[in-house]
């Protein structure tokens, strides 16, 4: 991973920089597409287990219930969703599921997450070996809410966004697990709409694009284990 070297003030004390290591190497996402689904598979199994490791640092003191803060988020999102302008075909299927499944986020524990984990914030080194970048989204939370972007794996790689479910389980993914992966993705991506806007246009045509992936890929959310999951490698 990338360590930390320095944190500073900058910019008349109008801005915060941070200094790490460089990790030399290729972006997972550039990678992925050349390999093989079995190594696209095993990437993805030590995507897992790292980021296994990264969820073993305790959140910080005085954290407020992981529901209180979750389902605040989803409001936020549901409401800057339907301010935004913008309608998505399906909308009304997500909206349903997280509605029906709000009461899952009770009682889970909470970690410090990297933020952003997916094969975007990947490098893959020369020797073949996955290094994490990109952690200045970093803060606390459920565990698997880490899986909310799985989403950008999959639509490059389903054996490596596999595996890296597969890899963090050790090969025992509970059922419980998928339930919430889902109302995390969803949540997430009804929240990607309107946050795209001031992207531009294209931007805009990305986000509605992977809306319909997810949807498809969860058959308008009747089901709550994606389309994409295999939960063995590849033959």
């Amino acid at each position: 991973m990338s360590h930390p070297v320095d944190f500073g003030i900058c910019n008349s004390g109008q801005s915060v920089y941070s200094l790490t290591t460089w990790i030399e190497g290729e972006g997972a996402e550039t990678v992925l597409p050349g390999l093989s689904d079995k190594e696209q598979y095993q990437l993805g199994i030590r995507a897992g287990e790292i980021l296994k490791i990264i969820h073993q640092i305790p959140a910080a003191k005085n954290q407020l219930s992981w529901s209180e803060r979750f389902n605040r988020k989803i409001n936020r999102n549901i409401t800057n969703y339907k301010a935004c302008g913008i309608h998505l075909k399906g909308a009304d299927k997500i909206i349903e599921y997280i509605e029906q499944n709000r009461y899952l986020l009770e009682n889970r524990p909470q970690c410090f997450q990297h933020g952003d984990y997916h094969a975007g914030n990947m490098i893959v080194t020369k020797s073949g070996e996955l290094g994490i970048i990109d952690f200045d989204r970093l803060d606390y939370g459920d565990p698997w809410e880490e899986f909310n972007r799985i989403t950008w794996c999959a639509g490059i790689s389903a054996a490596f966004a596999s595996g890296r479910i597969n890899g963090y389980f050790d090969h025992d993914v509970p059922a419980l697990f998928f339930r919430l992966m889902a109302l995390y993705i969803a949540s997430n991506q009804l929240s990607s709409i309107p946050w795209s806007i001031p992207y531009g246009q294209e931007e805009v045509r990305t986000m509605l694009r992977q809306a319909e992936d997810v949807l498809k890929w969860y058959d308008g959310f009747e089901t709550y284990i994606p389309e994409w999951y295999i939960s063995g490698p590849p033959e």
